[in-house]
């Protein structure tokens, strides 16, 4: 019986995953999940470089613009639902697509969730008051002392991911990096990761030009409505918060731009950062030709 198989495309912002998932998925006839937590949300669209309407008829989606910003998702939950939902679609099909640039939500799905000793509440209650006393930066500086491996692979401007990662550490008296890996659930289905690359320059050029044409769709827009709800956690991400900050007059729109464009390189190379570390991973040039790319996914079948 051939056994089931995940196809997944990951790599940094801006590189061509989406294109590269429909071709594939168009090719084998099957579906594609996201694993991209910024498109999770309907009322963001410009900001997270939803597929356009035409690539979303292209093939069936999941997971793309299925939730509110209003409502709390975690990982946990998206794994849970992402491995429900896959196990029923391997019922019908052989081959399924995954694709996005959130690593901790590729790997929810494909490895499962590092479990984590529970630990005193009082902690989290007193990172939160020293965040809004002192700000992200001494969290960010106390993680660096206490777990510099995690400090190099979380999202250390996700406050949720920071206060986790330091509660854990401060709670257990073990860095929060010496839980990750520990465990691998069992799957019903193998993972084939594919890898998209290309020189810093290009992705960089490749992002600026992608931020100047998210201006150009409406991005002002659509942030200038989502203002007044700027707090909400689903909200605290590259491409908002910088516009957010040109409403509160911190920034002129020209730098406001500029930022966004400065912090979602550095996201990019956070991304890499995280996905570099795994073996797993087989790397093509962005450009390469998709026959090279069909060849190699067969002979992992």
């Amino acid at each position: 019986m051939e056994q089931n198989k995940l196809i997944t495309i990951i790599g940094p912002t801006a590189i061509g995953k989406t294109s590269l998932s429909i071709d594939l998925a168009t090719h084998y006839k099957t579906e594609v999940l996201s694993c991209d937590s910024r498109q999770f949300y309907k009322e963001m669209q410009i900001g997270t470089a939803v597929p356009s309407n035409e690539e979303l008829s292209a093939v069936k989606h999941h997971f793309i613009q299925n939730r509110s910003i209003f409502e709390e998702y975690s990982v946990g939950a998206f794994e849970r639902d992402a491995v429900e939902l896959l196990n029923r679609l391997f019922k019908e099909r052989s081959i399924m697509m995954m694709t996005g640039g959130s690593g901790l939500y590729v790997d929810a799905v494909i490895k499962g969730l590092d479990d984590f000793p529970e630990v005193n509440p009082e902690i989290r209650k007193d990172l939160k008051v020293i965040l809004h006393n002192e700000g992200i930066t001494r969290l960010q500086m106390k993680l660096k002392e206490i777990d510099p491996v995690s400090f190099g692979k979380i999202d250390i401007h996700n406050k949720q991911r920071l206060i986790r990662a330091l509660e854990i550490s401060i709670g257990t008296d073990k860095p929060y990096s010496h839980y990750l890996g520990l465990q691998t659930k069992k799957r019903s289905f193998d993972a084939v990761k594919i890898g998209l690359q290309a020189d810093r320059e290009v992705i960089y050029d490749r992002i600026n030009r992608r931020v100047d044409l998210m201006m150009q769709q409406g991005l002002l827009e659509e942030s200038r409505s989502l203002y007044e709800h700027r707090d909400l956690n689903a909200l605290q991400t590259v491409g908002y918060k910088e516009l957010f900050a040109y409403f509160d007059n911190l920034y002129s729109l020209e730098e406001a731009v500029n930022e966004i464009k400065k912090n979602t390189r550095r996201f990019a190379k956070r991304q890499g950062t995280w996905f570099r570390r795994d073996p797993e991973i087989t790397w093509f040039d962005y450009k390469t030709d998709l026959d090279e790319i069909l060849s190699f996914i067969d002979s992992q079948r």
